[in-house]
């Protein structure tokens, strides 16, 4: 049964899980080179516990409280062996930063050798820079308008 609301009855995102083919490879991006917040000991969902033990998961928190959940998967090949096709269905996952904050997160892509997808780009709704994480995953760092 349908639940029928004006505004909706979705609060926001839980949490993102994508497969990583090297999992110490993407806690080194996704924890140095993005700045986010490993959980660790208490804070790892007791559901995943095990997992994080037996080295085949690691979780991060955004700054918002949503969850990125990184599970290892070494056999993991993305659809097209070039990362700039489209993965079937996913486009990207992008994450907010403040306006003031945006030029520095470009350098340090750069200064990382982050693979540049697109960008910086300039639109209407603000700024943007589209990059792939080691698994060709294409990702969007982005920010409103000044």
């Amino acid at each position: 049964m349908a639940i029928a609301r004006s505004q909706g009855w979705l609060r926001g995102v839980h949490h993102v899980a994508l497969h990583v083919q090297d999992l110490a490879r993407s806690r080194q991006f996704y924890g140095e080179i993005l700045g986010l917040a490993e959980l660790t000991d208490d804070q790892v969902p007791s559901t995943l516990r095990p997992l994080v033990e037996a080295g085949q998961v690691a979780n991060f928190r955004l700054p918002d409280g949503v969850i990125l959940d990184l599970f290892a998967a070494p056999k993991l090949q993305p659809p097209d062996p070039d990362p700039s096709q489209e993965f079937t269905r996913f486009a990207h996952l992008a994450f907010d930063i403040a306006p003031e904050q945006f030029d520095a997160a470009v350098q340090i892509l750069q200064e990382q050798n982050v693979a540049i997808a697109q960008g910086p780009v300039s639109r209407p709704t603000g700024r943007g820079v589209y990059f792939y994480d080691p698994d060709g995953t294409l990702l969007e760092i982005r920010c409103d308008p000044s």
